[in-house]
């Protein structure tokens, strides 16, 4: 047992797109698919308890990721603040639930989302394969994001508007200038505006630093209008048929 917490893991390594990678995404899934297929069935009593059971799954699981670094000498604050943006995702994730804020919902839609699918295809796992706690860890962390965000979007009924973007758009690039400040001052790397991370990423294929946060941008752009193109859409049809 204790060498599934161990910080000098022996196991198989973690392997992307090998069978439990894949395994574990189709649950993922499954859980969404479920929520989307029950949406119409949620009482107010569901609605309370589904709200509240994923706040406290995010942040026990983000609590034991704390503690496990701790307990592995590997907590520092170069490294663990939750100022990467899944990290404050699960926090702001989790008060969203607990208090269906709406301000919040917006930056879950849009970032969590597109955030934490690419860091669940992606995951920055290194040596903890499966069944390793850091395996499944990262897996219930933004496996939680993507959830709590499709739940308050197809069960609570919120949606995406235009100014959205625009609130997001402008909220996040002050964000990084923050993290940009911090990470000078502490010679950490939040966010991987400082350097690229050290493990396989979408962010090689970006090119070399400073410019691939451009390219950051550029591909948080183009998934933000993704996310927001059915909503584009159902808009545009609506105001056709009025016109008509």
């Amino acid at each position: 047992m204790a060498e599934l917490f161990a910080r000098d893991y022996t196991g198989a390594p973690f392997q992307l797109f090998g069978t439990a990678h894949l395994v574990v995404l189709g649950m993922v899934l499954l859980v969404n698919l479920y929520i989307v297929s029950v949406r119409r069935k949620f009482t107010e009593l569901d609605k309370h308890r589904t709200r509240n059971t994923l706040a406290i799954i995010l942040l026990l699981n983000e609590t034991a990721w704390h503690a496990w670094n701790y307990l592995t000498g590997q907590w520092t604050i170069q490294t663990m603040l939750p100022l990467h943006l899944c990290s404050v995702l699960v926090f702001v994730s989790a008060y969203m639930l607990i208090k269906r804020s709406y301000a919040i919902y917006e930056f879950a839609y849009f970032l969590g989302i597109g955030g934490a699918i690419q860091a669940l295809l992606t995951p920055d796992a290194g040596i903890y394969g499966f069944p390793h706690f850091r395996f499944f860890q990262g897996i219930i962390s933004h496996g939680g994001i993507v959830t709590a965000a499709i739940y308050m979007t197809v069960v609570e009924g919120y949606r995406p508007y235009w100014r959205s973007l625009r609130t997001v758009a402008v909220w996040g690039n002050i964000y990084m200038l923050l993290v940009g400040l911090i990470n000078w001052l502490l010679g950490s790397n939040y966010l991987f505006i400082a350097r690229k991370p050290d493990t396989p990423s979408l962010i090689d294929l970006l090119g070399p630093w400073p410019w691939y946060i451009l390219s950051l941008e550029l591909v948080a752009l183009a998934l933000c209008l993704l996310l927001y193109l059915p909503y584009a859409l159902k808009d545009w049809r609506i105001n056709t048929q009025m016109a008509a």
